[in-house]
């Protein structure tokens, strides 16, 4: 599972076989939540993250975008 980054102790990943549309997968404390990243920026699933640490993940994710979203194409495009 390919880290993205780690920002306020949130892993940012993607698993080895990911498809489309372009999420990443976060984690914190055991805790998961799945955020989308086209079109726009937006949580498709929460599995425990609280509010606070959920905000911040969206938000981080919001600003790396263009980053995860490049990192997504050199891994899984063909």
């Amino acid at each position: 599972m390919p880290t993205l980054l780690y920002a306020f102790g949130i892993r940012f990943f993607f698993y080895m076989d990911e498809h489309e549309p372009i999420h990443v997968h976060v984690s914190y404390g055991g805790k998961k939540a799945k955020i989308e990243l086209l079109p726009t920026v937006r949580v498709v699933y929460n599995h425990g993250l609280k509010e606070q640490i959920l905000k911040k993940a969206v938000a981080t994710c919001e600003n790396y975008s263009e980053e995860f979203i490049a990192e997504w194409h050199k891994r899984f495009d063909d």
